[in-house]
């Protein structure tokens, strides 16, 4: 497939948002178990706005991937069927939860609405903050269903494309609040990273488990099959015309396969092995390595742009059998 720049960033950006705010919240619920010290609000505050603009900025993405924007509201029509009319329709609540719990630790207005067993308060931000979480649970599924529910394209078509797509989005957003908490000096480093660690390492094992896949799949479709005849021996010498068309285009990626190769081992070390080996550096600095941190999630982001687009490049699509002779 043809990897589109603006689908690469909706999704790694979206990702890193939902994973953020996952991380704030978890954070919270430590905090009120009395894990952790309680936080100054402003620090949940802050994260949560830096998790909408993430959010908003690959929402904007989005839309130059459309045809007609205008007409992108027509898209959450048809959720009955649709992942992505689904992803249309939670984008916009789990953006309203993030915004509503940020601005409720921003003004102060948290009471306790309950207690559980053990006289732990169940405070306005944990009921709201359960809520994101649900949502951003949702979002991840409800992305990653986009690309696994294509029956046809084998690469996508596994339960590891919705694991991958969570792990990774987790990742990224709690090495962000890693690098958020050693900015507020707030001695919760230490605990963000080692979850990060570990959200980065399970992410590896999920991403390197569907390339062991992937690179075992057996194409169901044939030249034989593409075109509708049976003879053993068929060689395609031209598609007809001189030109390009949209299928050329849109459905295939155009790169040698050395160039796919080296796009693999750029994500595999940039999002995984850097970033492990930088949050590892970081939480054992005797002070906040803010800078350390946030080169940690610069660098793991880009990793994951890098395999976003392997993500796409490498599904191939059917039709490539009959255009082969320019794809």
């Amino acid at each position: 497939m043809h990897p589109a720049f603006s689908v690469l960033f909706l999704t790694t950006l979206i990702g890193a948002g939902q994973g953020l705010f996952m991380a704030l919240f978890w954070v919270e619920t430590y905090a009120l178990a009395g894990l952790v010290p309680e936080q100054d609000p402003r620090f949940f505050a802050l994260g949560s706005a830096l998790s909408l603009i993430l959010l908003g900025l690959g929402l904007f993405a989005s839309f130059f991937h459309l045809g007609r924007p205008e007409r992108a509201w027509r898209t959450a029509t048809r959720w009955r069927t649709s992942w992505l009319s689904r992803e249309v329709i939670v984008l916009p609540a789990f953006m309203g939860a993030v915004f509503l719990y940020g601005l409720a630790h921003w003004v102060g207005f948290n009471p306790v609405l309950g207690t559980l067993p053990g006289e732990h308060p169940v405070l306005l931000t944990s009921v709201i903050g359960a809520a994101g979480v649900v949502l951003a649970l949702a979002l991840f599924v409800s992305t990653a269903m986009i690309y696994a529910a294509v029956k046809f394209l084998q690469e996508w078509h596994s339960p590891l494309t919705v694991v991958n797509y969570t792990l990774l989005g987790m990742a990224s957003g709690f090495t962000l609040a890693t690098a958020h908490a050693a900015w507020a000096g707030n001695g919760l480093v230490p605990m963000l990273a080692g979850w990060a660690i570990i959200l980065t390492l399970l992410g590896l094992a999920s991403r390197v488990a569907s390339l062991i896949r992937n690179a075992r799949i057996k194409p169901k479709s044939t030249l034989q099959t593409a075109i509708g005849i049976k003879h053993p021996r068929i060689q395609q010498k031209s598609q007809g015309f001189m030109g390009g068309s949209f299928n050329t285009r849109e459905f295939f990626h155009h790169k040698s396969e050395g160039f796919v190769r080296a796009v693999k081992w750029t994500f595999l070390v940039t999002a995984f092995l850097i970033p492990t080996v930088l949050l590892a550096v970081g939480m054992s600095l005797p002070v906040e390595a803010t800078n350390v941190l946030a080169a940690a999630f610069v660098i793991q982001f880009l990793g994951l742009l890098a395999e976003r687009w392997f993500f796409f490049a490498q599904a191939n699509h059917p039709q490539n059998l009959y255009y082969q002779s320019v794809a």
